[in-house]
């Protein structure tokens, strides 16, 4: 008898990972004779230590993967590490170390804790982004985007800390100050690179209706990011100038009802409106204070907008009216043509600007509720549908149909067009750090921004650079890497010194993962053309919008390339929930985290692996539980028990002659069919009520009685299915248990079993007799009985009789199997 104890349970991990790492058991390759099946989690930024989050995602993919191997796919479950980026650039600084050392140690690391989860990785296919034969295709595909003219450059605002002399991501622009000097940011001018990814808006809009299996939410998300709106631009002209203002509005309803025009800071036309006018300092002014204001703070709706006046009018093309023209924080210059018409009345945001600075408000939608109601009598907005009035020829007009008649009245007159605008912008990459992948450009006086070429890719980062912070990019310091010559002409020339934004980087790994280690290639055409798409994708939420977008832009651009067969990256996504802890997600800052490896060496890996997915279905969040991890840990000791100590070989059939028999047949066909159907992922992945079944057929295996040669075999079939459907969530111990009783292949490779639906169905039933709602009787019959036959054993029910005697039977409802209720 062998003891289920920490010790026993930290040789047998450490046992079968070995064995798993010797004879490469998860190593895959191309295999056109069996199915498919790509299963990969978001790979993470290597910090060292894994955390519980990484623990339930990687987890969660693990028990598909070897779900999908033991039902006979060929599956790729690969792992990577996002490994450029700030963070490493940060640690250099505070540590006084170079960045590739630290994120190569944190990966060592990181690949350790990985595997002493027993996840079922094709090491061999282990990639990080900061790899030189990884990141010379980051500056491949930039380039051949550059060759379709996707790639440009042009001057942009960015957050700059004059002090450390570089750029700011927004997260790191604390209170309007750089997070680590605390001197004032401000916005600058840079020249800096983009990606057209707007030249696949319409792709990636109307190819959302393919992501059949991705949470509306996400795909809410993306299409709101997107942002399709089809209006007007509506030509106000400048008194003064007699110039045209074109101003973009989804909402042409309303446009009697305008009493003023915005101007975002940013907008051209703003210094040419003020200069030598009494307004000129103070707009000025404002436009220099809005510098400081973060994107995010001008556009949220919790935050005071602020304004300032031109002294300038624009007039309405629609009744002639001079309306006064402002600039506000709350425009940006990135929407539409950076100007709006504010109607107060009818939107929210303008109402409150309007009462701020004391501006006009003109009702133009009648509100049904109140009919009567008076501009200046207004305590918010009418944002609801209704007739239009003040409106000229278009009053009693309702406003949604209002919406095309007058905008298909002003294009008539030339007073605007119907147009299309969007949301999404072309895509920054350009980072004024060390820490990432080179621009491949090479600047040239005589031959201006010259791409280098491919045969001299990849442009490496050299080592051992000096990190400190201050004073721009690293990369400008380091002559030997700035000072080259043009490979057009040979003159003296300079390189790019921007390096890429990480977010490139994590755009097309999944791709790779296909043929990682092809020098000659991206990737091996065939091998991506078996392998894509990902069939299951996992993630956090966090990642809904910007990855999985970017992720798909360069997909599509690869299609168009003809290096890839699909338009679309991943066919199904699971967004899991966060850890909780005390109700709050797991953080250093709080205190409240769970270090995996302390759970690890009291429990082991299994335990942790099955309480991380019985504790919530997989999208919901997690709340940390300290009782319900013993409860796991108890639970494979009882499973282990029953292997160990009641387990025996025998030469015989297994029994079918009696009702215990029958009954643990019927559950061990029952829990294959269920669990079967939970990891399936058909109707979501129910991972917590497949380990419910497993628990049930747990408690009946322990009841069943063995008597005879025949009953053991029966005890061992039952015993041998539970430990092959356990294997995907708790695989080390399952190994072991399958070893012990005479398996000579990994449990991975046995076969998934499949149910016998003739043996789910039950030979006789207890059905529960209810009068008005209460119980009366109950009667042990055969399976799915007749109604009739119900019927008659009520009629001659003794115990009935006072209850039904005398009076009329209004209902006689029969729930299959369960329970018939009468209502009299």
């Amino acid at each position: 008898m062998r003891s289920y104890n920490t010790l026993e349970i930290k040789r047998i991990e450490d046992k079968w990972r070995k064995a798993w790492d010797e004879k490469k058991t998860f190593k895959v390759s191309m295999d056109t004779a069996k199915p498919k099946y790509y299963v990969l989690e978001m790979f993470p930024y290597p910090s060292g230590k894994i955390h519980m989050g990484h623990v339930r995602n990687y987890t969660i993919a693990d028990v598909i993967a070897r779900f999908k191997m033991m039902q006979g796919f060929n599956v790729l479950h690969p792992m990577g590490y996002d490994a450029f980026g700030q963070p490493a650039e940060n640690a250099a600084i505070k540590n006084s170390t170079d960045p590739g050392q630290w994120t190569y140690r944190c990966i060592a690391q990181m690949r350790d804790e990985l595997k002493m989860m027993g996840f079922s990785y094709d090491w061999d296919r282990e990639l990080a982004t900061c790899d030189a034969d990884y990141y010379k295709w980051n500056q491949w595909i930039f380039l051949k985007m550059m060759g379709k003219g996707l790639a440009y450059k042009k001057a942009s605002p960015v957050n700059w800390c004059s002090s450390c002399q570089t750029t700011l991501a927004n997260e790191e622009v604390i209170n309007g100050a750089c997070w680590r000097c605390k001197t004032e940011v401000v916005q600058k001018d840079l020249d800096q690179w983009y990606l057209k990814i707007t030249h696949y808006n319409d792709a990636l809009l109307e190819d959302l209706n393919k992501l059949k299996n991705w949470p509306s939410r996400v795909v809410a998300m993306q299409e709101n990011w997107i942002g399709k709106s089809f209006g007007v631009e509506i030509y106000f002209k400048i008194k003064k100038t007699g110039g045209r203002l074109p101003v973009f509005t989804t909402r042409p309803d309303t446009i009697f009802g305008a009493t003023y025009v915005v101007l975002a800071p940013e907008h051209p036309l703003v210094a040419e409106l003020v200069k030598g006018t009494p307004a000129e300092k103070a707009v000025n002014d404002f436009v220099e204070k809005t510098k400081n204001i973060s994107m995010r703070d001008r556009i949220s709706g919790d935050v005071k907008k602020d304004g300032a006046f031109t002294g300038q009018y624009a007039i309405n093309p629609v009744n002639g009216e001079e309306i006064p023209i402002w600039i506000g924080d709350y425009v940006l210059m990135g929407y539409g043509t950076g100007a709006i018409m504010a109607v107060p009345t009818h939107d929210q945001r303008d109402f409150l600007f309007a009462k701020e600075h004391k501006l006009p408000l003109r009702i133009v939608i009648q509100d049904p509720a109140n009919p009567d109601a008076k501009a200046e009598e207004m305590k918010a907005a009418y944002e609801g549908e209704g007739g239009l009035v003040n409106s000229k020829q278009f009053n009693g007009v309702g406003n949604e149909q209002a919406k095309a008649k007058i905008s298909q009245w002003m294009e008539q007159q030339a007073m605007g067009k119907i147009t299309v605008h969007w949301r999404l912008r072309d895509w920054l990459i350009s980072r004024q750090r060390y820490w990432g992948t080179p621009i491949p450009i090479i600047y040239c006086q005589k031959c201006g921004a010259v791409p280098v070429p491919e045969k001299d890719l990849p442009v490496e980062l050299p080592k051992n650079v000096k990190i400190t912070g201050e004073g721009g990019s690293p990369l400008l310091k380091v002559a030997e890497f700035v000072n080259v010559k043009c490979p057009k002409c040979g003159e003296a020339a300079r390189r790019e010194t921007d390096t890429m934004a990480t977010f490139f980087d994590s755009s097309w790994y999944f791709l790779r993962f296909c043929s990682p280690k092809n020098s000659e290639k991206i990737f091996d055409q065939k091998e991506a053309a078996y392998w894509m798409p990902v069939d299951q994708y996992i993630g956090g939420i966090e990642h809904a919008i910007l990855h999985l977008l970017y992720s798909r832009f360069f997909t599509k651009f690869l299609h168009d390339q003809g290096l890839v067969n699909v338009s679309e990256p991943f066919d199904r996504l699971l967004t899991q929930g966060m850890v909780l802890k005390d109700g709050e997600v797991m953080s250093k800052s709080r205190g409240n985290t769970v270090d995996p490896d302390s759970v690890i060496s009291k429990y082991g890996a299994d335990t942790l692996r099955l309480f991380i997915l019985f504790a919530a279905p997989p999208e919901d969040q997690l709340e940390w539980n300290d009782s319900a991890i013993d409860g796991a840990w108890k639970f494979l000791g009882r499973v282990w028990n029953l292997v160990d100590m009641k387990f025996k070989p025998v030469d015989a059939q297994p029994s079918a002659s009696t009702s215990q028999d029958k009954e643990l047949d019927r559950d061990r066909n029952s829990a294959i069919k269920k669990i079967t159907e939970d990891l399936s992922g058909d109707e979501g992945f129910k991972f917590n009520t497949a380990i419910s079944q497993l628990m049930v057929l747990t408690n009946r295996i322990e009841k069943y009685d063995v008597k005879s040669p025949e009953q053991q075999a029966t005890f061992n079939q039952a015993l041998k299915t539970l430990v092959i459907l356990l294997a995907p969530f708790a695989p080390h111990v399952c190994e072991e248990m399958w070893e012990m009783m005479g398996g000579k292949e990994s449990v991975v490779k046995v076969s998934w079993p499949a149910f016998n639906e003739a043996a789910l169905k039950l030979d006789s039933v207890t059905m529960v007799v209810q009068i008005n709602g209460k119980i009366r009787s109950k009667y042990d019959v055969e399976a799915d009985a007749a109604e009739q036959k119900l019927r008659d054993l009520v009629n001659s029910d003794e115990k009935l009789k006072a209850y039904l005697e005398g009076k009329e039977i209004k209902k006689f409802i029969v729930v299959p199997n369960k329970l018939i209720s009468i209502v009299v």
